[in-house]
């Protein structure tokens, strides 16, 4: 099923889906397995500089998994070039990939998505996407792995 801005709306205001499993770390755990920069923008919801991966412009076939916990997100089938300076996506790779939070920080209203699976902030999404969607998923790239 596609998403659209309404349903991501209906999942932030109303609870997001049961994710496939869970994984729980400490925040010892977490930082001993994660780097630095992975750590602050995941597990303390931090933004990595715009235009500093990458991956904004690696368009090859694969997908792309949870830095944390390896849980696949993301299709590179879904990835456009957005020009905003994080990967951009149109869609999850599945419906219960993602939680939808809502985010009032910074004298702005948007939806942050988080890993289901461990909590991992990735980014947010948003409603300027491309059609048939209108979404438009901004990641951190450094939340993200891709599966070889």
């Amino acid at each position: 099923m596609m998403l659209k801005w309404i349903d991501v709306l209906k999942l932030a205001n109303n609870g997001n889906p049961k994710p496939d499993r869970r994984v729980e770390k400490t925040e010892e755990e977490w930082k001993a397995i994660l780097s630095p920069e992975e750590f602050r923008v995941t597990r303390q919801k931090g933004t990595e500089r715009a235009h500093s991966s990458d991956l904004c412009n690696l368009f090859e076939p694969g997908k792309y998994a949870c830095v944390c916990c390896e849980t696949p997100l993301f299709d590179s089938e879904e990835k456009f070039q957005s020009g905003t300076g994080w990967p951009s996506f149109t869609q999850a790779l599945q419906a219960n990939a993602l939680a939808y939070h809502k985010d009032k920080g910074f004298g702005m209203y948007r939806i942050e998505t988080v890993c289901n699976t461990c909590d991992a902030h990735l980014g947010h999404v948003f409603q300027d996407g491309p059609p048939p969607s209108g979404l438009r998923y901004c990641i951190n790239a450094v939340a993200l792995k891709k599966l070889p």
